[in-house]
């Protein structure tokens, strides 16, 4: 806490209940190497003069004019292009847009969540960053859309032909436009795998539980059956097994019928020469020893 006299004499303080930022000795070292300024006037409150060449990086502009960002009538005509239709969707964003977005709010190797996917713009433009970026991590992103008919028919069907190209123009004059490149995988949601008090849902299947638990366990995807047949073991994943016992994969529902670990079920499960972790209902330790 000090006052600070400003050269054309006023004296200012810090407010109530607060202090400055810098300390005395601090402050005095920046106004002898003239870094601090007191306004156009010299009746301002104190500021810290910091160089271009000591921020780390910029504060964004908040008016983002049209000729730097797109807008509404470039968004439909991108649309317009991709699908060779005027009507395939009404109120798509400007991939400019969106990269503006994306280079203030996202690093390389960020995963980007759009809950509104709409015509598919964000996926679009995490593609075009990846392709021109250079980067050697690259963005990810995942889209959803609610309206089943717009996922598959506008923004997935956006999102084949940006990666792979399309072509574009009139009838009888047609342009190639080169793929991004990339990927992406398409999923439906299903019924909840736990109500609202934590229970595993009544229509859930063991498909189902095993990719949850083993992506939970690891961060990979379940890896495929041998033979697309499901077994209690779901997996290896550096070194250690994963195992589930639900809906009977072992037999029936009772004890014995492989859901609930017992020293029998250990023994008849695929072996593996390393750490195992085993999802069951429960387990009887006393006859595991």
């Amino acid at each position: 806490m000090y006052e600070i006299v400003a050269p054309n004499g006023t004296r200012h303080n810090p407010p109530e209940c607060r202090c400055w930022s810098t300390l005395e000795a601090n402050f005095q070292e920046l106004l002898r190497d003239n870094r601090i300024w007191f306004g156009a006037n010299g009746n301002g409150v104190p500021r810290v003069i910091q160089f271009l060449s000591e921020a780390d990086g910029l504060v964004p502009w908040t008016w983002w004019p049209h000729d730097e960002v797109g807008h509404t009538d470039e968004a439909r005509k991108a649309i317009q292009s991709i699908f060779g239709t005027q009507t395939a969707f009404d109120t798509p964003k400007p991939v400019r847009l969106i990269e503006r977005v994306l280079q203030i709010a996202t690093n390389p190797g960020d995963l980007v969540l759009d809950s509104f996917a709409g015509s598919g713009t964000t996926g679009h433009t995490v593609l075009a960053m990846n392709r021109a970026g250079g980067d050697a991590e690259k963005r990810r992103f995942i889209l959803v859309e609610m309206d089943d008919r717009i996922c598959r028919e506008v923004t997935a069907e956006r999102l084949r032909r940006v990666i792979n190209g399309y072509e574009t123009g009139t009838a009888t004059a047609r342009t190639r436009v080169e793929g991004l490149g990339g990927g992406f995988r398409f999923a439906s949601l299903d019924s909840p795998l736990f109500d609202e008090s934590g229970r595993i849902g009544e229509r859930v299947r063991f498909a189902d539980l095993a990719h949850h638990v083993f992506f939970a366990e690891t961060g990979a995807p379940l890896p495929t059956a041998p033979n697309g047949r499901r077994s209690a073991l779901l997996g290896v994943y550096r070194g250690t097994a994963y195992y589930l016992l639900f809906n009977g994969i072992l037999g029936d529902r009772t004890v014995n019928g492989g859901n609930v670990l017992t020293s029998s079920v250990l023994s008849s499960l695929q072996p593996h020469d390393g750490p195992r972790v085993i999802f069951g209902e429960g387990s009887r330790p006393y006859a595991l020893t």
